[in-house]
């Protein structure tokens, strides 16, 4: 099993302070013959008459100084998550995890939106000293 991120428990606080249940931690996937684990699987605490919302999030600390580096491993887990957890559970969502600090330093560069947008990623923004989610972006 992998090692967790620096702030697995702190995303996983938020998600849990916006009602979301973890029932996954982490989310195991099978493709073919390979075991991969995203950080955590999450339902959402709806009304009753409603049917709950299914994430899975893949947990980012962005703590090397070089950002684009890190960028290439999250993208390239990313893409193959979504691949395998369409393939598994096609009802759940893919979300990338990473803190407002980086968000606001280098993910909002328009080469590397550009880079969102193209490959469809679907970001949760943290705040690590205030552990809340800050912004959901899809």
């Amino acid at each position: 099993m992998p090692a967790k991120d620096v702030f697995h428990n702190i995303v996983k606080i938020a998600l849990e302070k916006e009602e979301w249940f973890i029932s996954h931690d982490p989310y195991p996937l099978q493709a073919g013959t390979l075991e991969l684990y995203i950080d955590l699987g999450t339902e959402k605490v709806i009304a009753a008459e409603k049917k709950g919302q299914k994430i899975a999030v893949e947990i980012k600390s962005f703590l090397n100084p070089s950002k684009i580096t890190e960028l290439y491993a999250a993208l390239g887990q990313f893409i193959i998550y979504r691949l395998a957890l369409q393939q598994q559970e096609p009802e759940r969502t893919l979300y990338l995890a990473v803190p407002i600090t980086v968000y606001n330093e280098f993910f909002i560069l328009p080469f590397i939106q550009s880079v969102i947008k193209q490959n469809q990623l679907c970001l949760v923004v943290y705040n690590i000293e205030q552990e809340v989610i800050s912004e959901w972006k899809n």
